[in-house]
């Protein structure tokens, strides 16, 4: 491992450098990698695994036709490499379950019938297992149970490995029956991809990751976005005003320079009048809202978020009601003006007329 200091806290965490393709390729060469469920994470991590030449099954409801047909479009064969779930872990030895937390409960009985001795089962995400008593998924004790959990959406997963860059995910070994789950688990998070693998439990990736998702990644800058929107539409400000000022220089321009060195470095390629708000609004914004958080991290880990998450997502008009949801957002004029905004970007980027310059960034940078 790699020792890294974060802050002045050092982590060990796992590059390619300490684990590259060729160990992974070396320590899943016997195995069978099912991955069950082409929804969110099910493609890119197939996909991914597949491009790096691993021995990838897919596992599908045909019930679910609009996965089926996208696996079938993606290269996956019907009766080849495309199987539905009870074939496809009776084949695997490592049984991917990518399916959603809800249907992980529902199909948690006959993925649990096909285990066989020494099979890993592998998860992307902790809620499953840390919430056990609530999801009725219990693992027998013959198998290795796993976790690679990608801080990123699938198509995010996806469109980094194509660029080369990877993205950063979590690991964690919650119980070892072979004496190998430590290797397959960081073989299987290189093989799909991962910029860079960071140790976890599953009970401290999942409190973390739906905080996060419910916090500052979704839901909370959903909510900030549509408060400033609102406001700005009051005082009387176009919608394509309200929405450059609220989303659009937050996607296309400052969110980053954040992802190239940091918010402070971001700050000081603002201007003074910018700054100065900034770090004077900062800290009203965060005592406003740090009690939301602390909320809502003890909803996650007392487990009312998950009994939110199996009832809702679990009901069987949930796909309706999701939509009627989305469609909420998507037909407000905060984002029927973001479509509008969005039509009018330039199709190439803008090139810079002053030979060498580097922009407002290359410029001030420390």
């Amino acid at each position: 491992m790699a020792i890294i200091d974060f802050g002045g806290t050092k982590e060990e965490v796992i590059t390619r450098k300490e684990f590259p393709m060729s160990r992974a390729r070396k320590a899943l060469k016997n195995e069978v990698i099912a991955v069950i469920g082409y929804g969110v994470q099910g493609p890119a991590q197939s996909l991914n695994l597949r491009d790096n030449g691993f021995h990838v099954i897919i596992g599908q409801a045909k019930a679910f036709k609009r996965d089926w047909d996208r696996a079938v479009a993606d290269g996956w064969k019907p009766g080849h490499t495309l199987f539905d779930i009870e074939e496809a872990v009776e084949r695997g030895t490592i049984i991917q379950m990518l399916v959603s937390d809800a249907a992980q409960r529902t199909i948690w009985p006959t993925v649990k019938k096909h285990l066989k001795d020494g099979d890993a089962l592998y998860f992307s995400h902790g809620f499953s297992i840390c919430y056990r008593k609530q999801t009725g998924v219990v693992p027998p004790p013959n198998v290795d149970v796993i976790m690679v959990a990608p801080k990123g959406s699938g198509t995010s997963v996806r469109r980094n490995f194509l660029t080369g860059a990877g993205i950063n995910s979590s690991f964690a070994v919650e119980q070892d029956a072979t004496g190998r789950a430590h290797e397959r688990c960081l073989a299987v998070g290189i093989g799909i991809g991962s910029g860079y693998l960071f140790p976890t439990t599953f009970q401290h990736e999942v409190f973390s990751d739906l905080t996060g998702e419910r916090g500052v990644l979704m839901g909370a800058l959903a909510g900030i976005m549509e408060a400033q929107y609102d406001v700005l539409r009051q005082h009387g400000h176009t919608p394509s005003e309200a929405f450059n000022e609220t989303v659009e220089e937050l996607t296309q321009s400052l969110i980053r320079l954040v992802d190239e060195n940091g918010m402070d470095w971001m700050y000081s390629n603002c201007s003074a009048t910018a700054q100065r708000g900034a770090l004077d609004w900062k800290p009203r914004f965060k005592k406003a809202v740090l009690p939301v958080f602390k909320e809502l991290y003890q909803r996650v880990k007392t487990g009312k978020e998950c009994a939110r998450v199996l009832s809702a997502c679990g009901a069987p008009d949930y796909q309706a009601q999701l939509g009627k949801e989305l469609g909420e957002i998507g037909n407000s004029e905060m984002w029927q003006a973001g479509k509008a905004v969005r039509a009018l970007r330039p199709k190439e980027p803008a090139r810079l007329i002053a030979k060498g310059t580097k922009g407002v960034a290359g410029r001030t940078a420390n």
